[in-house]
């Protein structure tokens, strides 16, 4: 394959105030480099647009990744296909999943981060998503913190995302009640038919904290909520935490409610419920549990090859449409993973 002389990378303009605009990035046409030695350059075919990211526009918020930077290319999660290679670790043709080849054509540097993946196991997209950081991030936290048993009524916020999807299957398979919220009347059916949610709520039912408690606390029944994943935040973390139960696990994974806030709103009113009931409550991000990738890939990969794992993507079409695919993140648009078709499956 012929390899362009310029190829289109997005850049950040500008930090945002609140909600990411349009004019904050800026479509530019940059030179393809050749890789030096132990790089490879990679056609990108998918790359991924994430909550995460929304940090890493603060640059003043000490954050476990570094901002990004004005006048540069933001990156991401990627996966496409090596081009030509320098490194022993993968060869020319490779399909390559990474966390930071993205919002480009094309990507030259190093290898660390990028692992080898197969698409005639699944599409390429689902590296990105049940196969990748999302699901990754579900299982992570369903394992290591929640640790749900057989009969435990879990309650997931943001549940028809990327991860949340993926924590309410494996509840499922855990033998538990599964309770989720979604933002839409299509959400929730999707969440109680193919994915086998035991109740949704449609969170824009519920005026606020009180409301919504009142729905949870009814669908969970008289022992409370065991387990709660939180994507979300604000009240639906208030939610959770007056219906959890004595000895209840909560993971707190993201807060995406609360991202683009310009003046930060007063934290749960309730964190008191917590003492009494014997409550762990523990953040965490999915680099934490990095050693236990090849855990993850032996669980979930046959009950993806078997069925049992089901998952729907929201594929926006074009480099350009990147930064209107970040923001139907926080929008409520997306329903499942939320990828950007850069380039073709094949050269």
């Amino acid at each position: 394959m012929s390899i362009p002389e310029t190829a289109k990378e997005i850049h950040l303009v500008d930090y945002p105030k609140g909600k990411p605009t349009a004019d904050i990035y800026e479509v530019v046409d940059a030179p393809v480099r050749e890789p030096g030695e132990g790089e490879i350059l990679m056609r990108v075919v998918f790359m991924s647009v994430d909550p995460y990211m929304r940090g890493r526009m603060n640059p003043h918020v000490k954050s476990y990744i570094p901002p990004f930077q004005k006048g540069e290319v933001l990156d991401g999660g990627a996966v496409g296909q090596v081009i030509k290679s320098n490194s022993e670790k993968f060869a020319e043709g490779d399909y390559v999943v990474g966390y930071n080849g993205g919002w480009r054509e094309y990507y030259t540097g190093p290898t660390d981060g990028f692992n080898k993946v197969d698409p005639s196991l699944a599409p390429l997209s689902a590296y990105l998503g049940v196969l990748g950081m999302p699901g990754f991030t579900a299982w992570a936290g369903m394992s290591q913190i929640l640790e749900p048993k057989e009969g435990d009524v879990l309650f997931v916020s943001g549940a028809a995302g990327a991860v949340g999807s993926m924590v309410g299957q494996l509840g499922k398979i855990k033998g538990c009640k599964v309770i989720g919220s979604a933002g839409s009347a299509e959400k929730c059916d999707w969440l109680t038919g193919e994915l086998g949610f035991d109740v949704a709520l449609n969170y824009k039912d519920y005026a606020n904290s009180t409301e919504l408690t009142k729905a949870l606390s009814e669908a969970a029944g008289k022992g409370g909520v065991n387990c709660y994943f939180e994507n979300v935040g604000g009240m639906h973390l208030e939610a959770a935490i007056n219906c959890i139960a004595f000895g209840g696990r909560i993971a707190l994974c993201g807060m995406i409610s609360n991202y683009n806030d310009t003046k930060p709103e007063p934290g749960p009113y309730n964190l008191t419920n917590l003492i009494g009931r014997g409550v762990k409550m523990q953040g965490y991000i999915v680099s934490n549990f990095m050693h236990l990738a090849r855990d993850f890939y032996a669980e979930v990969g046959p009950m993806l090859a078997g069925g049992k794992i089901h998952f729907r993507e929201t594929v926006y079409e074009g480099l350009e449409k990147a930064p209107e695919a970040f923001n139907g993140l926080f929008e409520g648009a997306n329903t499942g993973k939320a990828v950007v078709r850069v380039g073709p499956d094949k050269a």
